[in-house]
């Protein structure tokens, strides 16, 4: 039997309607791509893009954030001139305090309805798909829900490149949840985010991002990953490394707000400016990294330096090696990964404006416990230190019974150094000590917890406790080394709700049949073939178009799942 639909139209068979947020859409098999794990990314969006709002409004009212200056057209600068006019400096136009938002790849529509019903000071929002299919169910969904959602949300069907291309600076918002790498999508996005505005970007693609494939990760984000026990947040840094340099190419540079590896996924928020000034510091807001093949420790080696010169600065290459030929601790060699952001991948002020917004409406969020643990954690990160150990890791190669997370931090505060964890990893351990000062502890651990089995002094274990510790590690308690216990208990880590809670299959959208119009849908094909066939239709075929889309992510998860047994358990 058919059932209701909250607006009280019958329910077609074989389909259900699912309510998150204030939204509620029709959902029948893979008709449509919809992904219940999702719910995270969409509510933390809401919680963003509510923050961001208000944070623009500030900017516009005080007079720190400008419309750049438009240049006059030839045909301007003529008229100009015959009519005998000043060439002054063409005047800023004003800046509306409502956004517009671009839904690159909408499916079923949901996160753009919820942005319609639950952001105010949203002008409009296109919801774009390449599939029709989509921009049919977008327009079905609409119905379901308050007219405001109709008389925001425009649904639009086509390659979400091209609706960028055609919109340059036309956007305070661009939304790009993509199935798998968001590589091909990031060179038009940065062109389309108006001066200030927000880049919202997901990857699922770990398995390339985290070092399984480090060549599919060098041609799409032109980055070298490290399969390492930090790799989550260098999947992070990696993505932002690329949209920096996309946005350089057009004379532009990202700032990061909000930067989360969450579950399967990465997500990040990043403004967008405009400044052929600022530009020139991007070389010294990359990093290298070099990683001992044979132990934990790591060191980093800038890309750029830039140092103060008379009333300006000069910008040179970064000094280096900063590693000796081989690893001081094991006399391994090393493995080189980057570049990568090496800068704060959060504001802490959007965090802390974030969590308030979250906290004030928790009831609208389905996922609320979890984003909150998330923001928290992101909250207590230390700001300018890239990269993380991982406590259980540096116990696995000395195969040794690890201490309690508390008892090294503590030893590392009373070293004289800071700690803090991670979002990323709740074994893992942020801190401006020195390799060598981490394996000291480590080793006066041992010293005290000696392990049963055998020593072989030619491993790497066995090298690295031959040595004696240059500082003598004190284990007692300190203040500094606890994780902040301000107002009530906040769970960092929160388990997902159900098994399987990960991605799902990618969806087959219909293929698109220029020469039967608009509603054939003959087959079922890819997203590739599909945008080829729009292109050809437009008579804009061009070999050059990149339509590929990502590896096939299905083994994200497993990927994953094998990451964190190999360096968490």
């Amino acid at each position: 039997m058919a059932g209701q639909q909250p607006s009280g139209l019958p329910v077609p068979e074989g389909t259900k309607t699912v309510t998150e947020g204030q939204a509620t859409i029709l959902h029948q098999g893979e008709n449509v791509f919809y992904n219940p794990a999702q719910v995270i990314n969409r509510d933390l969006s809401v919680a963003v893009l509510r923050y961001f709002v208000k944070q623009r409004r500030e900017e516009i009212e005080n007079g720190t954030l400008k419309a750049p200056r438009q240049k006059r057209t030839p045909a301007e600068a003529i008229q100009l001139k015959e009519a005998g006019g000043a060439e002054g400096p063409v005047q800023r136009p004003k800046l509306d305090e409502n956004i517009r938002i671009l839904e690159g790849l909408a499916a079923s529509g949901l996160r753009s309805i919820r942005y319609a019903l639950e952001i105010e000071g949203v002008k409009r929002i296109d919801a774009n798909d390449l599939d029709e299919a989509a921009a049919a169910a977008v327009r079905q969904n609409l119905e379901l829900n308050d007219s405001k959602a109709s008389g925001l949300v425009r649904p639009t069907q086509g390659d979400v490149r091209l609706a960028a291309l055609q919109n340059p600076d036309g956007y305070e918002a661009v939304d790009l949840d993509p199935y798998g790498s968001p590589a091909q999508f990031l060179d038009t996005a940065v062109q389309a985010v108006s001066e200030g505005g927000l880049l919202l970007v997901t990857a699922t693609d770990m398995a390339v991002l985290c070092g399984n494939n480090g060549e599919a990760c060098w041609s799409k984000y032109g980055c070298y990953p490290l399969h390492r026990p930090y790799c989550h947040e260098m999947a992070l840094r990696i993505l932002l490394a690329s949209l920096e340099a996309h946005a350089n190419r057009h004379k532009r540079h990202i700032v990061p707000v909000l930067s989360l590896s969450i579950d399967f996924y990465i997500r990040v928020f990043v403004r967008v400016y405009t400044s052929a000034e600022k530009v020139k510091d991007s070389a010294s807001k990359q990093m290298y990294v070099y990683q001992s093949s044979g132990c934990d420790s790591f060191f980093t080696q800038p890309v750029g330096r830039k140092s103060p010169k008379g009333k300006g600065f000069k910008f040179a290459p970064g000094h280096g090696p900063v590693v000796p030929q081989q690893c001081p601790e094991t006399g391994s060699g090393w493995i080189m990964g980057g570049p990568f952001w090496s800068q704060p991948i959060h504001d802490q002020a959007w965090v802390k404006g974030i969590l308030a917004i979250l906290e004030a409406d928790k009831g609208n969020f389905q996922a609320y416990s979890k984003v909150r643990g998330l923001l928290t954690s992101a909250s207590e990160e230390l700001p300018d230190v890239p990269l993380y150990y991982n406590l259980h890791t540096m116990c696995k190669t000395l195969r040794v019974t690890p201490p309690g997370n508390s008892t090294v931090r503590s030893a590392i505060v009373n070293a004289g150094y800071r700690v803090s964890g991670t979002h990323a990893n709740p074994l893992g351990l942020k801190t401006d000590a020195p390799p060598e000062v981490m394996w000291d502890i480590m080793r006066c651990w041992v010293a005290e917890h000696p392990s049963k089995k055998p020593l072989d002094p030619d491993s790497y274990e066995g090298k690295l406790l031959s040595k004696e510790p240059k500082i003598q590690a004190n284990f007692a308690r300190a203040n500094g080394a606890q994780r902040s216990q301000h107002g009530p208990r906040v769970p960092r880590f929160i388990p997902n709700p159900e098994a399987n809670w990960g991605p799902k299959s990618r969806h087959k959208v219909a293929r698109w049949d220029a020469s039967e119009g608009n509603d054939s849908v003959p087959a079922r094909t890819s997203a590739p073939e599909q945008a080829t066939a729009i292109a050809n239709a437009a008579g804009e075929g061009d070999a050059s178009i990149d339509t590929a889309m990502p590896e096939q992510a299905g083994t994200v998860a497993e990927e994953k799942t094998k990451d964190d047994k190999q360096h968490v358990t």
